[in-house]
């Protein structure tokens, strides 16, 4: 195997060795958090095309910060707080309507435990993967090789170690399930919405 294919196959690699978009992604990232963001989008439309996928609105808040870029999938309806951070060395595939509060990392590096390996400068990457229709706290870390499933709520602060199950609050260092996302807690926060339609004057931005 060569370096790259070592990398993405989870092995130690070298990664000096892996030729990528360094010095493209790194003026695309400069330039997108020196933007004016709020009233000009052509930096963040510029970073995004370098990203491996996106889907339809997708929004990220500067400063921002990933390693490669092409390998980032994001699904639609993203929105990302500020102070997102995302070492790509491996894939990280996000799915749609995920919201991220501010000073998530997303890491795929880790290195060698022992410390003369660590020393030859050599590391290993796990792909990371967060589902459909997740919210993730501030401050959250998601540690290499994790996968998030889908409808799921992480606390902020949180560490996440180990993979996360479909439908659960979860938080925690380590990151551990609290509870089950409820049929009561869909009902409560549809009573909330109508609540909110019936006493203001917005109009329907989604519909269930």
């Amino acid at each position: 195997m060569n370096e790259k294919e070592r990398m993405f196959a989870g092995k130690i690699y070298n990664p000096c060795k892996v030729k990528s978009q360094w010095p493209k992604i790194r003026k695309a990232v400069k330039e997108f958090n020196d933007s004016e963001f709020w009233k000009d989008t052509s930096a963040l439309e510029r970073l995004k095309s370098l990203f491996r996928s996106v889907g339809e609105d997708v929004i990220l808040t500067p400063p921002f910060y990933c390693d490669h870029g092409d390998r980032i999938s994001i699904g639609n309806h993203f929105y990302a707080n500020t102070g997102l951070t995302i070492l790509d060395e491996n894939y990280v595939t996000i799915g749609s309507r995920v919201f991220l509060a501010p000073h998530v990392s997303i890491y795929t590096a880790t290195h060698p435990i022992d410390a003369e390996v660590r020393s030859m400068d050599l590391e290993c990457a796990k792909p990371v993967t967060i589902g459909d229709d997740v919210w993730i706290g501030g401050n959250t870390v998601i540690n290499p090789g994790v996968t998030i499933g889908n409808n799921v709520v992480i606390g902020s602060g949180s560490v996440v170690t180990k993979d996360i199950p479909d439908g659960v609050v979860a938080a925690g260092n380590p990151c551990k399930v609290l509870r089950k996302i409820t049929e009561e807690d869909s009902r409560y926060w549809k009573e909330q919405l109508q609540e909110y339609l019936n006493d203001s004057d917005c109009q329907v931005i989604r519909e269930f």
